[in-house]
């Protein structure tokens, strides 16, 4: 047999051939009673037992080749390897050869021995009758018709050329172009057959395999022929479809195939003429993709390409997943996630849409809201319930909204309102007093009842001067001044705040390069020993100067640094200026520095305290460090750990302003502290209220019991210092009482002053030093 590209398919083939072998066994016994028949006859004529044992020789090869293929009906063929259907090849080849010799021989003799017309005409008949078989039932195998012609042409030729006759060796020779084109014929037909047999089976295999691949697609598909009838539907167009695998598409038009989707509840009725009319676009080649709603949830993707003349390949997907996945994605890109309101792209979308429409002249307005305090929610609810509050109010902002305006979160706390519609401030200030008073009230919340209020600013101009960044940024001005008086109450804007934030953005320059060229100045008050006899140390204060301006309060500037986010730099140029002075007092004084929140919310402060302690030689212990309640409210793990550092090198930490936060007893035990600065608060009406006296004596004897040095501050009059020496409430002192902040060389003089006797100074009005803030 012809090797063949593909082994396996080789291999299955040769065995289909081996198979045709052992079948048709009714040929060999008829073979056998004719062979055995014509030895007998040529017994009986000569009386020469060489053919009687020539026909026990032939009953007996034909006797073992019928139990080979009975023992070969009992094997499974369809597990053969190549090697087992080999060997059973050879075995028939050995019957075959045995009786084509046995035939050649009994010629052969009758030949050269016998030499009688009658035995020698026999046995050649049915000799030569033995080639046919070759072609007609042994072509199946290359080696058996091999040696098929081989075992009865070499002793039949032999045996002609022992006759001696000249004829007879010409006959033998003649033989051999007989004996050849046999074989060649026996080739042929097999070689045909198998080649033919080949190419069926890979026919039938590439077949399968398409059918396989078509069936098993994640795309449906429709082939049509020209009329526009169906031609193939793999299973996923019948899946698609809802058509059930037993009915026959084939032969029925494409639109049938639609009005049993439409019937199986694939399609809704109403859109059937719509989708008929697309897929006839896309059919007939005016389109070659298109997307296609085929019911409230499913979409279809269709692509077709032409086969010619001969039809149409309709290709197609659900893509129902990707629609949506698209939508939610559109959603996200355009939406707040927390409150589904329009976010800030999309707002200035929407906001430009409705502009379009609107006549030039018409008014249109832009308001800014902010929600009063909102920080406190977040602080002592938590930022589930902030968030939640949030979602509360942009419910109520929507559902008044509808056509009035477009409402937007742009961040945190703040909502954008736009107003299409507002030709005059009357209608201004009746559609931001409804929002106001929609908004504001309480809201129950987890649980808990929470009252909101919120500040406005608004900025009102015709529609064909609308600029979106230049109304918020008018908004915003608006909103400023609204806060500014108190909040709760919303502010049109006005020229007048323009020019109020373009000097509020001068100063925030000015104070930048303030504090990067280092021009800060610096101040300290004392703080004394409860007797007013002994300076121990003084608290750091920073001032600035304007060059144009004159002094700024800190309570203008301190709050800009934040807003800048530069009141980190600030502190490290006090705790720098502060080290540097107080290694020139004496060893037993110390500076203390107030932190704000910025500083400790990351490890480099620790890095600028180790480097300033070491750039002045100063003892660590002599560098106190004050942070306010509010600083610790955002992150108190944070918070501790870093200022855990700090007192390990030895820095003492003390609490500022205790009394005023939410936590305050909580963090006594909390933090790492040495030091508590009782608030002026407690201070401040000491003397008329019992009450005041009472909470100090508490708080002093809770912060003892831990071991916690004392602070009070804001001590201002005479009385208030005796009553806390009368109750032993402080440990230090630090007030007007005793000195307000004062330059570096104006406290070394104090300190001098004191060696003659103990210092008291003569109260001061406070109304000049309310905002006297600190670092």
């Amino acid at each position: 047999m012809q090797p063949m590209g593909n082994t396996v398919l080789a291999a299955d083939v040769r065995l289909s051939f081996v198979e045709s072998l052992y079948q048709k066994r009714e040929t060999l016994f008829a073979g056998m009673i004719v062979h055995v028949i014509v030895a007998m006859a040529v017994y009986l004529r000569l009386n020469d037992p060489f053919y009687l044992f020539c026909a026990l020789a032939v009953f007996c090869i034909w006797f073992c080749r019928v139990l080979g293929m009975r023992a070969f009906d009992r094997c499974d063929s369809s597990k053969f390897t190549l090697a087992e259907t080999l060997l059973w090849e050879r075995w028939y080849v050995a019957g075959s050869l045995s009786i084509a010799f046995t035939l050649g021989s009994m010629s052969a003799y009758a030949l050269v021995v016998a030499n009688d017309p009658f035995a020698e005409l026999a046995t050649i008949s049915v000799t030569m009758a033995t080639m046919i078989s070759v072609v007609g039932r042994n072509f199946g195998s290359r080696l058996n018709a091999d040696m098929i012609i081989l075992a009865a042409c070499l002793p039949l030729m032999a045996g002609f050329m022992l006759a001696g006759d000249p004829f007879m060796i010409v006959l033998a020779i003649m033989l051999l172009p007989f004996f050849l084109t046999t074989r060649s014929m026996a080739n042929g037909v097999r070689d045909f057959l198998f080649n033919t047999v080949t190419a069926e089976r890979e026919t039938a295999q590439i077949a399968e395999r398409f059918d396989t691949a078509l069936n098993n697609m994640s795309h449906g598909l429709f082939m049509l022929d020209g009329d526009g009838r169906i031609e193939v539907a793999n299973h996923k167009a019948r899946e698609i479809f809802n058509i059930e695998d037993g009915l026959d598409l084939r032969g029925r038009s494409f639109k049938a195939a639609l009005r049993l989707g439409t019937r199986n509840g694939k399609i809704d009725r109403g859109n059937l003429a719509q989708i008929t009319s697309q897929l006839e676009r896309l059919t007939s080649g005016g389109e070659a993709r298109t997307l296609i709603k085929f019911d409230r949830k499913t979409w279809l993707e269709f692509t077709s390409r032409r086969r010619g003349e001969n039809g149409v390949v309709l290709i197609f997907e659900d893509v129902t997943s990707r629609i949506e996945q698209d939508d939610r994605i559109l959603h996200m890109a355009r939406f707040d996630s927390l409150t589904e309101l329009p976010n800030r792209n999309w707002f200035g979308e929407l906001v430009a849409e409705k502009l379009s429409r609107v006549d030039g002249d018409h008014k249109v307005a832009l308001a800014v809201l902010d929600i009063d305090d909102f920080k406190h929610v977040n602080d002592t609810r938590g930022h589930v319930s902030g968030d939640k509050l949030l979602c509360a109010i942009s419910a109520r902002l929507r559902s008044m909204a509808r056509h009035k305006f477009v409402v937007s979160r742009f961040g945190g706390d703040e909502f954008v309102l736009f107003f299409p519609d507002a030709p005059d401030a009357a209608r201004l200030t009746q559609l931001m007093n409804k929002v106001i008073d929609t908004v504001r009230g309480t809201y129950l919340i987890d649980g808990n009842k929470i009252y909101v209020s919120l500040s406005a600013g608004v900025a009102l101009a015709p529609a064909r001067e609308a600029i979106l960044e230049d109304l918020q940024i008018r908004a915003d001005l608006a909103l400023y001044d609204a806060k500014r008086r108190d909040k709760n109450r919303w502010s049109l804007f006005v020229e007048s705040m323009d020019a109020k934030y373009s000097a509020r953005q001068r100063l925030k320059a000015d104070l930048r390069e303030a504090i990067r060229g280092e021009t800060m100045g610096i101040v300290y008050q004392p703080m004394f020993e409860p007797t007013g006899t002994r300076i121990v140390g003084a608290e750091a204060l920073s001032r600035w100067n304007h060059p144009d301006l004159g002094p700024i309060s800190p309570a203008v500037y301190i709050p800009l640094a934040e807003e800048l986010g530069i009141i980190s730099d600030l502190t490290h140029g006090m705790i720098n200026k502060a080290a540097r002075d107080c290694a020139t007092w004496p060893d037993h004084l110390f500076v203390s520095v107030n932190l704000s929140a910025h500083d400790v919310r990351s490890r480099e402060i620790v890095s600028v305290v180790a480097d300033t302690l070491d750039r002045h030689n100063l003892d660590a212990k002599r560098l106190h460090l004050e942070i306010t309640e509010s600083a610790l409210m955002d992150d108190l793990a944070s918070v501790r750990t870093i200022l855990q550092e700090l007192r390990s090198m030895g820095v003492t930490m003390a609490i500022d302003d205790f009394g005023t936060g939410y936590s305050s007893l909580s963090y006594l035990d909390m933090l790492p502290i040495n030091k508590v600065k009782i608030d002026r608060a407690f201070v401040m009406n000491i003397t008329e209220d019992e009450r005041k006296l009472k909470l100090l004596r508490g708080v002093v004897h809770l912060s003892r019991e831990l071991g916690l040095d004392i602070v009070v501050e804001g001590v201002e009059t005479e009385a208030q210092l005796k009553l806390i020496q009368d109750n032993n409430c402080a440990d230090l002192i630090q007030g007007f009482i005793f000195g307000m902040p004062m330059p570096n060389s104006a406290l070394v003089e104090l300190m001098n002053k004191l060696g003659n006797g103990p210092y008291r100074r003569q109260p001061v009005s406070m109304a000049s030093h309310r905002d006297a803030g600190r670092n």
